[in-house]
């Protein structure tokens, strides 16, 4: 089960209760820093705008490609260690809105990760140190260390312990070439 934080709402669907979850100019912030980061082309100029405006959790080296798209609502539920690669068009959301409650959670995203484009993760999930997620990958439940995940929904694909024999054995090869 992912690490979230449920609210009931009566009435209408939780959407309809938007702003009684979080504020209207703090939404409008965070969506314009947000589009400014999807485009900005310096990883730099990126992490800084995502630390300071949107008040995220960044590693050094840590580069968020083209079009990513921070949660708008509780991007500061968002950390992300040094060195890893967040893929083109990923979405990291830390809310869920549904009909008759919304849920909040910490992503909480490890150091040396790779997530490939178009990858989707859930509120309440911890994606471990050196792991890789493959492209087109919904995450909607933690991520071991050094694992390598894919599919929708997300299966392990390789253990660590399966990475480094692959990663040896490759490196085998190439000391023979």
């Amino acid at each position: 089960m992912r690490r979230t934080k449920q609210y009931s709402v009566s009435h209408a669907n939780s959407l309809w209760q938007i702003y009684k979850t979080v504020p209207f100019w703090k939404v409008m912030k965070n969506f314009m820093a947000i589009q400014l980061g999807r485009y900005m082309p310096f990883l730099r100029v990126k992490n800084w705008i995502y630390r300071t405006f949107l008040r995220m959790d960044i590693g050094d080296r840590t580069a968020f490609a083209l079009m990513v798209m921070p949660d708008i609502m509780f991007p500061e539920k968002i950390a992300v260690g040094a060195n890893s690669v967040i893929g083109y068009n990923t979405t990291i959301l830390a809310h869920e809105y549904l009909i008759r409650e919304y849920r909040i959670g910490e992503v909480v995203i490890g150091s040396d990760v790779m997530i490939g484009a178009n990858a989707t993760i859930l509120p309440g999930v911890i994606i471990g140190d050196g792991a890789v997620v493959s492209a087109g990958t919904l995450v909607h439940k933690d991520v071991e260390p050094g694992s390598f995940v894919g599919g929708n929904p997300m299966q392990v694909i390789r253990t660590k312990e399966e990475m480094e024999a692959h990663r040896d054995k490759r490196n085998e090869k190439g000391d023979e070439s």
